[in-house]
């Protein structure tokens, strides 16, 4: 009979589950785009004005999720805010049934808020629970989040398939979720000051507002955030353009430009599940710069070469690079936890930022250039990510009882 699971792993479980609901309720609403399109009778460039006010939503509430969870806590928060975002979706919902396109926005930012706290909050709380287990566990927490993708997108498909509306499937997709996000919340960490441990640069910490202002101003944590920002771009350009690229650059059906774009998810999700082995045996800094190299190899593959395999192989190799980027920026944020709530919401609001704004702006760009090449300027973000990894690097820190403990690297 298997020993009883530890406070500390049945955290990790439930930061798992809200990882992947978080996913699934993303890709519930992406996977359902096109008929949102027909619902509103909407063309292009309306579609792209309705997706920017998701980002609107999330970007306004990012900067402040940080003093949200230090009030909440991040179980409340979590599961708060995960309400949010799925009155948002409903909200939404209703709007492209009754085609009142007002509503159908005000509710996405509705849904956009939701989404910004939510994930900041669930960052938080797995930088937490990570630090408690020792070892790297937050690539996998991310990876939870893919796999709540692709289980979004299938029942998506089916839906859809039978020809079940948006503003029926959402709403059913979206209870479901939150009934288990605040069943999954309940195993959190306790909100109290008891796993708090203090680091060489902490002796008096702001609060509130203060703290979060502060956590704007220190130059490791804007570096911090400039490593997501670059993996960010490299995730969000992907996501939203390689699979047109494949089929406007090498003149490629659509069902090979989804291919693509599978591979592209693939590959990161594997790396993201199997990368914390890299982690724990080499450390962030090195493991970034690898990651960094593969993501630039892949993209200059990709973006170059005619030959359509070979573009698959650089898609690959960009994917794998993209994949830890991210979750490792939150892990660095979060190295002391009296100030991870306000570094994780810079750093989140730097990345969403990138994630959210870039991928638009390099539509522009394909429209004088070509989709393949625009994704070029892809490399000089990776490249300014890979000249300041060293800012991930844990932070010392010492226990309260112990202040004269040696370096704990967080990573290994």
């Amino acid at each position: 009979m298997p020993a009883p699971r530890t406070p500390v792993q049945r955290a990790s479980l439930a930061v798992f589950a809200v990882f992947f609901l978080n996913g699934f309720n993303f890709a519930s609403w992406a996977s359902r785009l096109p008929a949102v399109r027909d619902g509103l009778h909407f063309s292009q460039a309306q579609m792209g004005a309705l997706l920017l006010v998701i980002a609107v939503g999330s970007l306004v509430a990012l900067p402040i999720a940080g003093m949200v969870v230090e009030r909440l806590g991040a179980r409340r928060t979590v599961g708060g805010f995960a309400l949010v975002n799925a009155a948002g979706l409903v909200l939404a919902s209703a709007g492209i049934g009754t085609d009142v396109i007002v509503v159908t926005a005000l509710g996405l930012v509705v849904f956009g808020v939701g989404t910004g706290v939510w994930d900041a909050a669930m960052n938080i709380e797995g930088a937490a629970v990570e630090q408690q287990l020792g070892r790297t566990v937050m690539p996998r927490y991310h990876a939870s989040f893919s796999f709540g993708t692709f289980a979004a997108a299938g029942v998506a498909a089916v839906v859809a398939g039978l020809g079940v509306p948006v503003w029926i499937h959402l709403p059913v997709a979206v209870a479901v979720s939150s009934v288990c996000v605040l069943v999954a919340v309940r195993a959190f960490l306790p909100s109290s000051d008891e796993h708090v441990t203090t680091t060489d640069e902490t002796t008096v910490a702001p609060t509130g507002a203060r703290r979060a202002l502060a956590a704007w101003l220190e130059p490791r944590t804007l570096l911090v955030g400039l490593v997501v920002l670059a993996a960010a771009l490299t995730e969000g350009s992907a996501n939203d353009w390689v699979s047109l690229a494949v089929v406007d650059g090498f003149d490629a059906q659509d069902a090979v430009g989804a291919m693509a774009f599978a591979v592209f998810v693939g590959a990161m999700t594997t790396m993201r599940w199997f990368g914390t082995w890299l982690l724990d045996r080499y450390g962030r800094v090195v493991v970034l710069r690898l990651c960094s190299a593969l993501a630039l190899t892949g993209l200059l593959v990709f973006g170059l070469v005619d030959n359509l395999v070979v573009a698959v192989l650089g898609v690959v190799l960009w994917g794998a690079g993209a994949a830890l980027g991210f979750p490792v920026g939150m892990s660095a944020a979060s190295d002391d936890p009296v100030r991870a709530a306000a570094r994780v919401s810079v750093v989140s609001t730097i990345g969403y930022s990138a994630f959210l704004a870039g991928p638009p702006l390099l539509g522009l760009l394909a429209h004088h250039v070509g989709y393949r090449e625009a994704l070029l300027a892809v490399a000089v973000p990776i490249v300014l990510g890979l000249l300041v990894t060293n800012a991930a690097a844990p932070l010392r820190a010492t226990t309260a009882d112990d202040p004269e403990s040696a370096p704990v690297d967080v990573a290994n």
